[in-house]
């Protein structure tokens, strides 16, 4: 008995994390793949011009590309296009995975998004931005950031 007990109760608990219905207010389905440098870094020139794009857990930066099974690729296609305001050359560590959400692109039903940190030299405090592989979105270069010049 005490094992059933348990087990519902870990049953219900992995159900009430995950909402019903999203959060996400910047998934764009209509969202062109996105094309890969020769650098093997995403390409895009759009800047984006809300503060809340990647900052926020309901902005986050849409990354979705073909496959969702290598969990880190895209996100470092994206990060290695970034530089600092000024040109910096940026490091990022994942941190964590967070904020469930329901997708159909997943084969439990949910998604996670991951946290990088993201520091250049000159940075006073690390940024931390929110990334999805699981939904696909325009991608743009978050407010303070900037875009490393192709060779």
């Amino acid at each position: 008995m005490k094992k059933i007990i348990v087990a519902l109760t870990f049953l219900l608990f992995m159900v009430s994390c995950v909402s019903t219905k999203s959060t996400l207010k910047n998934v764009d389905d209509n969202a062109p793949i996105p094309r890969l440098s020769v650098h093997n870094t995403f390409v895009f020139t759009e800047y984006s011009t809300n503060k809340k794009y990647g900052y926020d857990k309901d902005y986050p930066i849409n990354i979705f590309y073909y496959s969702t099974r290598n969990d880190t690729i895209n996100q470092e296609r994206y990060l290695n296009a970034l530089c600092g305001p000024k040109g910096e050359k940026i490091s990022f560590t994942k941190l964590e995975s967070c904020c469930p959400f329901p997708t159909k692109r997943s084969d439990m039903g949910a998604g996670f998004l991951d946290v990088y940190e993201v520091k250049w030299e000159g940075l006073k405090k690390p940024i931390l931005l929110y990334m999805n592989i699981y939904e696909k979105g325009y991608l743009k270069v978050p407010v303070g950031f900037g875009l490393k010049k192709q060779d």
